[in-house]
């Protein structure tokens, strides 16, 4: 087995405050390996160290077998990197901007910056300083697909994208993983670390606090759910549901048509089986902020700890 990425207690810290703390990764040759966590978990500052943007205070990284800072401009060719905070001015258009790009990344496929430019909706002939949050979205990710680099590193790829964009986004990440690229992302939404990653690892105050396959990330999911029923009590509705040992925060108001919340830890299915003899008017499961979510787990953790 080959990984695209190693890191060994990599750790970087300003003052007192540490950003990241330990990080012990490994990222296989091929995968789509995803971060997801608060702001302020550690997750840019581990792409940084990864780009030789930052330097670690100790510990040490491996990207496509070289060191980051030994393997300079030349390994960084071999990289895409989409940044979070991604700023682009300048009175050129798209286009000339991407030739910019492209003449400092390496050799760029006939065709491929207006094939990426046409799938994401992209025009190219506008000057960059009037683009919107989204379409300077859209420039960012074709300058880091279009020269196909082994790695690809992008730190909240979707920011301002709409949801159509997205899914082009996604299908990108898919074809690239089935051309042997390795996608490195981060993600607040965890739908779509869970739609486009392989595995995950779950950031908290800089530590990696878990990692584990999406099956795993999605099982200790937290969602809500809304259910409205007729033709049932209001009591024999909630005694039923609260023998669920899935369900929690379980509320049920009383009428011709009896509304339900609650929230669920892991499947659903439990929940679905419960109501099915009822006559269900609507039923919406909502997956709750990533930061929710992971605050599960970090409390799942924790409980394991003691």
């Amino acid at each position: 087995m080959t990984y695209a990425i190693e890191t060994r207690a990599l750790t970087k810290r300003y003052g007192r405050h540490t950003a990241l703390d330990g990080m012990d990764l490994a990222v296989e040759t091929g995968s789509v390996f995803g971060m997801i966590g608060p702001n302020g978990a550690g997750k840019t500052t581990a792409m940084r160290l990864l780009l030789d943007i930052i330097r670690p205070t100790s510990g040490d990284a491996t990207v496509l077998g070289e060191s980051p800072r030994a393997g300079g401009a030349a390994l960084r060719r071999r990289i895409g990197f989409l940044p979070g905070e991604l700023m682009l001015e300048g009175r050129v258009t798209g286009r000339a901007l991407l030739a910019h790009y492209a003449d400092i990344s390496g050799p760029v496929p006939a065709g491929r910056i207006d094939e990426l430019a046409e799938r994401l909706g992209l025009d190219l002939t506008r000057h960059v300083r009037k683009l919107s949050k989204g379409n300077k979205q859209k420039l960012g990710l074709v300058q880091a697909f279009m020269h196909e680099p082994p790695l690809l590193v992008l730190d909240e790829p979707t920011s301002g994208l709409d949801p159509l964009v997205q899914q082009e986004f996604l299908t990108m990440v898919r074809e690239a993983q089935h051309k042997g690229q390795t996608v490195f992302l981060s993600s607040h939404v965890l739908s779509e670390i869970q739609t486009a990653a392989d595995h995950v690892a779950v950031l908290r105050n800089g530590k990696i606090v878990k990692v584990g396959d999406v099956a795993t990330l999605r099982a200790s999911a937290v969602r809500r759910v809304v259910v409205d029923l007729t033709d049932v009590s209001a009591d024999s509705i909630r005694n039923t549901l609260e023998a669920l040992p899935q369900l929690n925060d379980l509320t049920v108001m009383d009428g011709d048509i009896v509304h339900i919340t609650g929230t669920v830890e892991g499947h659903i299915d439990a929940l679905v089986k419960a109501i099915a003899p009822f006559h269900v008017v609507d039923l919406r499961v909502e997956e709750q902020d990533l930061e929710s979510s992971v605050i599960n787990l970090y409390s799942s953790e924790a409980n394991n700890d003691n």
